[in-house]
């Protein structure tokens, strides 16, 4: 889905595949007829955008093989779907039954993380629509923040000038343009604007910048608009966005019972209170039970209010969204993030294919019209993604 900006500018909104689990080419494609295609539909949308996830074995099998990324960009046309944006953050293994703290690994202190992403630059250049500006990938905030050393940043600043020069060459070679978004995130080395600028102001903004997942904003407790502000002062590109949600509660302790549904054995859901008080997952903030209002990372669907008394942070997201897009250098790539549907409370998940697509169809339909309340105006892509 596009859109156009009062400026003028393209924006590329997405939905992410992390929600999937597959891993191989084959499993990717049959959940693209499962889910994309339906959500397109649903949404009588001419183009679907992906923000696609690709584990690191099949991004690496892409990146060797010219003739498989053109069978899937063929793949990918013929299903009205078009790719402007990675997620690159997880690196495989992301539906697993635990993953917790395994999502921050390879960090970029290993090799590892730094072949992948270049893998993931050399797909998406050949799959980004041929009138897309530019292409982006989010990525891990460096790594969690225990057990980091002064070597491991050495080794990371390494990596990132190294992933410049990379970038640098497929640009040459390509004549695509793809830049990488750290993503700032509880825990983790970067978590808030003010991580960001110290950890990036020595990185070339022409191959790195910032991708702004606006419920872990929220979770920083930060304003939106004082964030974008500061990032465009310091001379830092916000090169994707993630359109996300996260938990409120403004009661923890009134409201113990109905926040234990959203306990769950596969993902980290940090906790963080108003007063300052910061907890690594949610078990460890209910055992503590600190005064709140509490934000959690649990990402919750973005057009239905989770149960009472708990609230979503869509004021945020709004928030967010206005400061994104204002300017004359507005945020181009949107991508709605919700990979929690399958963890969510029994009676809040979808129960089967269908309302998994209905779910995602009603989040890229609520953000659709948030962006046209801001200004933005649909625009037309048939024929664009070939």
């Amino acid at each position: 889905m596009r859109l156009r900006s009062p400026g003028g500018t393209t924006i590329h909104l997405a939905y992410c595949t992390n929600v999937h689990p597959a891993e191989e080419l084959p499993g990717i494609l049959e959940q693209l007829d499962r889910f994309a295609v339906p959500v397109r539909d649903r949404l009588a949308a001419d183009v679907l955008g992906l923000g696609l996830w690709l584990a690191a074995p099949v991004a690496a099998e892409l990146a060797a093989d010219p003739a498989a990324r053109r069978r899937l960009r063929d793949e990918l046309g013929q299903r009205r779907l078009e790719v402007v944006t990675f997620n690159g953050f997880p690196y495989q293994a992301f539906h697993a039954p635990v993953v917790k703290h395994a999502v921050y690994h390879p960090d970029w202190a290993a090799a590892d993380r730094l072949r992948y992403t270049l893998d993931l630059a050399t797909v998406l250049a050949d799959l980004l629509p041929d009138d897309a500006a530019r292409g982006s990938i989010s990525t891990v905030p460096f790594g969690w923040r225990e057990a980091w050393t002064a070597e491991h940043s050495e080794v990371a600043d390494r990596q990132l000038d190294e992933l410049g020069r990379g970038l640098a060459r497929l640009r040459d070679r390509t004549g695509r343009q793809i830049r990488v978004a750290i993503e700032p995130e509880s825990g983790c080395l970067v978590e808030t604007t003010e991580q960001a600028i110290r950890w990036l102001s020595a990185v070339d903004p022409e191959h790195v910048g910032l991708c702004m997942d606006l419920a872990h904003l929220a979770c920083a407790w930060e304003e939106p608009a004082d964030a974008v502000a500061r990032l465009r002062a310091a001379g830092i590109p916000i090169v994707k966005a993630q359109v996300s949600a996260a938990l409120e509660v403004a009661d923890p302790r009134g409201a113990a019972e109905v926040l234990a549904g959203y306990i769950e054995p596969r993902f980290l859901h940090q906790t963080r209170s108003a007063t300052g008080a910061a907890f690594d997952d949610l078990p460890d903030a209910l055992a503590a039970g600190p005064d709140g209002p509490w934000r959690i990372h649990f990402h919750v669907p973005l057009h239905a209010a989770p149960a009472a008394p708990l609230q979503s942070t869509t004021g945020v997201l709004r928030a967010g969204l206005a400061a994104l897009l204002a300017g004359t250098e507005p945020c181009e790539h949107l991508e709605v993030e919700t990979y929690t549907w399958t963890v969510l409370p029994a009676d809040r998940r979808p129960v089967d294919d269908a309302g998994l697509a209905d779910g995602i169809a009603g989040e890229l339909e609520f953000t659709a019209a948030e962006l046209v309340a801001l200004g933005l105006t649909p625009i037309t892509t048939t024929g664009a993604i070939r």
